[in-house]
């Protein structure tokens, strides 16, 4: 953070003109809360090369996630507000024009180094701290306690140690010079207290690894679930790396201690003495403690993910790029230049077999690569890969080769970037291995697995991790469906790998489902759904009921079956109404001026009583690929209410005018051939000026001074609107 900092140290005239160069296509919050990440990152190469811009991008959104998360686990309510704020400008703005960004960021960079020359003699030695809280559970608050009170038992035990060396020396002495009975029970009193004292160390480890393991860090785990899947991004591993860090440094230390007990058996023993009858229960115990735990500590920590879809994860193209990230929670610095990692996908054959028709899937690219510390925001030893080349062997060759390069090296990737691609390895049906399947293509789960070796301190420890199941594609066209399945299997079951989930898919409750529609919605714009939306959306999936808390909704209701009188699914008509608001009507959306999901009922009910030309803004029931109408009351020539709605806009017209454009301009034409607009106030009365006005393009101003007779005229200006008869 040393350019940042130096930053902070200038003038006040200086700071003024660095003010200056930020602005909402970079936003100074951002350079200040990700400030170490962004000055390691090379903008200049990637405003020129579109692959990297795109990978950049990717892992800025990334870490915006991690930021996002510490800031919860502080409470800092304006600061997460304001980081989504910026992580949805940046998607909205940036997402098919990353170079744009790395050139906004690569010129705010040699601006800032610019002006820190300029003021030289102006800055001043050291930096400013600024530490900061973290709040935390009470049952965090009780783990932390205990570890420390395992790290001063630790201590504790490695003064004990010392004394009971001073101790085998004198019993050595009086041993063999005195020999007296009673001096010698002492001295066994004294080995055996110590050896009591450590195995109650041991328990209190043990206790203390069950709680990390099989609850902070399954709780950790199933956190990550819900992000995938739209929910609140709260996924940071930096308290939990502390926490597993501190345990089997302490673990190592207790090891180091009962080799000591070794050394001191073998200088002097007797008959009973309680090191050689405990000593080798309690190594094997610590070694079991430090094995199992270094193995739960190896985690993915993002999930893979194709970055021009970073809202999606989990979901794979073969043939693009995808990238995914693990990482050790154990941060041991000297094995630092010295780890690697190996990727594969459905290693375990068995789960994958058991599906009649699975495809098979060759990762391509470089499946190893050195780690090293400099790549990471928080010291964590970390590796990128970047530039990958097609392999077209078969998944065993493949394998057989990676296993080859790394076997002969101590290997071990504590947190890793991959940047891969796929490759559907080809049989006589067509890639799958049963022409009969039982799963369509986007049912399918498959696993990538990383796979590792640790030689620490004489220890070699096989470690392994999985992603969470993953859906391939071979068509974008697929992604709607494979989207829905991630959806389903994360939102039922936290089972880290169960590949034959919808062999027999469970049914959930529409309480899972509507907060999982609403993340949908919440997580890529600022409006989740109402409870009124969601109460419509139960409806066209279960029909009516007065209470839909607790009704069940099956797999096949959700995603396969067509919606009663429609020739499609509730989730494709979903999904594109989703895509629909993302690309066309985001502003609006995010504004609350779109109502959206309305029954027909409660939209004539809630309209009725409103004065002519009261309108609103709903979503299409009628349209497989998403589309809008607008609704509006209007009195026929003898006073009655009547509820008129204009045939639905698609994508392909909003693709030609804006929604807003339209509204603004949108005219009937009466009886007598006049046109005029039925539109007046957006429900329940806001002005349709006030509302759209400054969503629309303004209009040219016409030239006020005479034209030169001699001079061809321009065109006449001409404007689009929509005309209803």
């Amino acid at each position: 953070m040393a350019q940042w900092n130096q930053l902070q140290q200038l003038e006040t005239r200086y700071l003024e003109q660095l003010y200056h160069l930020y602005s909402d296509s970079f936003p100074m919050e951002l350079r200040q809360f990700l400030a170490p990440w962004i000055e390691s990152q090379d903008w200049a190469y990637a405003a020129n090369k579109e692959s990297h811009a795109t990978l950049v991008f990717h892992n800025l959104l990334g870490e915006i996630d991690q930021q996002y998360s510490r800031f919860l686990q502080e409470n800092n309510v304006l600061y997460q507000h304001n980081l989504r704020r910026i992580k949805q400008h940046l998607q909205s703005k940036y997402l098919e024009k990353p170079m744009e960004i790395a050139r906004i960021v690569a010129r705010c960079l040699w601006e800032e180094q610019r002006l820190l020359q300029t003021a030289t003699t102006a800055q001043q030695d050291g930096q400013v701290a600024h530490p900061t809280g973290t709040v935390v559970t009470e049952k965090q608050q009780i783990l932390e306690h205990n570890l420390q009170d395992i790290r001063k038992r630790v201590q504790d035990m490695e003064q004990k140690m010392k004394m009971l060396e001073n101790l085998q020396d004198d019993f050595d002495f009086n041993y063999k010079t005195l020999k007296s009975a009673g001096e010698l029970s002492q001295d066994l009193n004294g080995n055996s207290q110590s050896q009591n004292t450590m195995a109650g160390l041991l328990s209190a480890m043990d206790f203390v690894q069950k709680n990390l393991t099989d609850e902070e860090l399954a709780d950790w785990k199933r956190r990550q679930q819900i992000a995938c899947i739209g929910g609140p991004p709260n996924i940071c591993l930096d308290r939990l790396e502390t926490w597993i860090t501190s345990l089997a440094e302490s673990q190592l230390q207790i090891r180091q201690q009962i080799k000591k007990l070794e050394e001191l058996q073998q200088k002097v023993s007797y008959k009973g003495d309680p090191i050689i009858q405990h000593r080798p229960a309690l190594e094997e115990k610590i070694v079991d403690l430090f094995r199992n735990l270094m193995k739960s500590a190896f985690v993915a920590e993002r999930q893979p993910c194709m970055p021009m879809h970073p809202d999606r994860p989990l979901v794979i193209k073969t043939g693009v790029q995808f990238t995914t990230k693990v990482r050790l929670l154990v941060k041991f610095p000297e094995l630092n230049y010295q780890l690697k990692i190996k990727v594969c996908i459905d290693k375990e054959s068995g789960d994958v077999a058991a599906i009649r028709g699975s495809r098979k899937f060759n990762i391509l690219g470089t499946n190893t690569k050195v780690m090293n510390m400099e790549e990471s925001n928080n010291g964590s030893l970390s590796a990128e890969f970047k530039h990958l080349v097609s392999s077209g062997r078969s998944l065993a060759a493949t394998r057989a080769s990676v296993w080859a390069r790394g076997a002969a090296a101590s290997s071990i990737l504590i947190c890793s970037s991959v940047f891969q691609t796929l490759r559907e390895q080809r049989c006589g049906n067509g890639g799958r291995t049963n022409s009969d399947a039982s799963l369509i293509v986007t049912e399918e789960l498959h696993l990538i697995t990383f796979e590792t070796e640790v030689y620490h301190q004489g220890l070699k420890i096989d470690l392994e991790t999985h992603s969470l199941p993953v859906v391939v594609i071979s068509n974008i066209c697929q992604m709607p469906n494979a989207w829905a399945s991630i959806l389903w299997y994360n939102m039922l079951t936290n089972h880290p790998k169960n590949v034959n989930f919808f062999t027999k898919p469970p049914v959930g409750t529409w309480d899972q489902v509507a907060e999982v529609l609403s993340w949908q919605f919440s997580s890529t714009t600022k409006r989740g759904l109402t409870i009124e939306q969601l109460t419509t959306l139960a409806e066209k999936l279960l029909g009516p009921c007065v209470n839909y808390s607790g009704c069940q909704i099956t797999w096949a209701k959700f995603c396969k079956e067509n919606m009663a009188g429609k020739g499609f699914s509730f989730w494709v008509w979903l999904d594109n109404i989703i895509d629909l608001v993302k690309k066309y009507i985001l502003a609006l959306w995010n504004e609350g001026y779109i109502m959206g999901f309305i029954s027909k009922e409660r939209e004539r009910a809630i309209l009725s009583p409103k004065p002519p030309g009261t309108f609103l803004l709903r979503f299409s029931e009628s349209s497989k690929e998403g589309g809008i109408t607008f609704t509006w009351v209007e009195k026929d020539i003898n006073g009655k209410t009547q509820i008129q709605s204009v045939e639905p806009y698609t994508k392909q017209q909003l693709n030609s005018m804006s929604f807003a454009e339209i509204i603004m301009g949108y005219k009937i034409m009466d009886a007598t051939n006049i046109l005029v607009s039925p539109l007046v106030y957006l429900y329940p009365d806001i002005p349709k000026e006030e509302a759209f006005g400054k969503y629309c393009r303004p209009e040219a101003q016409p030239d006020t001074e005479f034209p030169d007779p001699g001079l061809i005229q321009p065109y006449l200006k001409t404007k689009f609107i929509c005309v209803t008869p």
